[in-house]
């Protein structure tokens, strides 16, 4: 397969198709493309389309089905993804000794902090027929070329998707308080269970709300794939955070 064999077509921020080569499109900032492909509705329709509000672009995402949910929630929870797209463009080419264009359009653009850029397919392993490979080995190829990261992932952990969809209710920033949140890192710098570090910060009810956002944020460090969040996970600084919390941590013993 050629690299100019590869055609992508897109929806730019003025609502209009565009397409050209893959080299020669790239560069588009496809994170805030519009949708080049719309999810269909119908009576007795067994998957569930939807829209999800992404903490990290503060924007609307579309998703099909529960496992793309799921996908997009640990998408919006990690650090160092700043902005994700839903159907962000529609890739063709001519496969070896076949005439016609192969389309695929894949579910997700994820650009991360650093720039660079990652295109997601989400399809459980049992329902990836031979025409589904190759289209996904395709679309791998195509990324490879232009320099992106391409992933095709399934259903995700059932216990990590449990954890995720309790916490996505406290993504928003407005749930962070001052200083609350800088004590609960200091409370934290040793580790403990979370209901006695919250405790030990305040007011329960007032302060897990907080914690619970630190932890969407990855300032606080679980086990989100090992166990349920409980009163007794226990909790402490992410490692990144964990010198400056020690050192609150020791004013605030004082």
């Amino acid at each position: 397969m050629e690299a100019e064999d590869f055609r992508l077509e897109y929806i730019d921020v003025r609502g209009e198709l565009r397409s050209g080569s893959l080299e020669a499109m790239w560069p588009v900032r496809f994170e805030a493309a519009g949708q080049v492909r719309a999810f269909p509705s119908y009576r007795g329709q067994r998957n569930f389309p939807g829209w999800y509000w992404a903490a990290t672009c503060s924007e609307l995402v579309g998703y099909e089905s529960w496992v793309e949910l799921g996908h997009l929630m640990r998408l919006d929870a990690e650090p160092n993804v700043v902005a994700v797209a839903s159907q962000p463009f529609r890739l063709a080419w001519r496969a070896h000794g076949q005439g016609r264009r192969i389309r695929h359009t894949p579910d997700y653009f994820v650009r991360r902090r650093d720039g660079t850029a990652v295109v997601l397919d989400v399809r459980p392993d049992d329902r990836i027929e031979a025409e589904d490979a190759a289209k996904f080995a395709a679309t791998a190829v195509a990324c490879a070329r232009v320099g992106w990261g391409y992933e095709r992932v399934g259903v995700l952990d059932p216990v990590l998707a449990a954890n995720l969809r309790w916490l996505s209710g406290y993504r928003h920033r407005r749930v962070r308080r001052e200083p609350m949140a800088a004590e609960l890192r200091a409370v934290f710098a040793e580790p403990r269970g979370l209901l006695t570090g919250a405790r030990m910060a305040g007011d329960p009810i007032a302060v897990l709300p907080v914690a619970y956002h630190l932890i969407w944020c990855r300032e606080l460090a679980v086990g989100l794939e090992s166990e349920r969040l409980s009163a007794a996970t226990v909790v402490t600084v992410a490692e990144e955070l964990a010198g400056d919390a020690g050192a609150s941590a020791v004013a605030v013993a004082g």
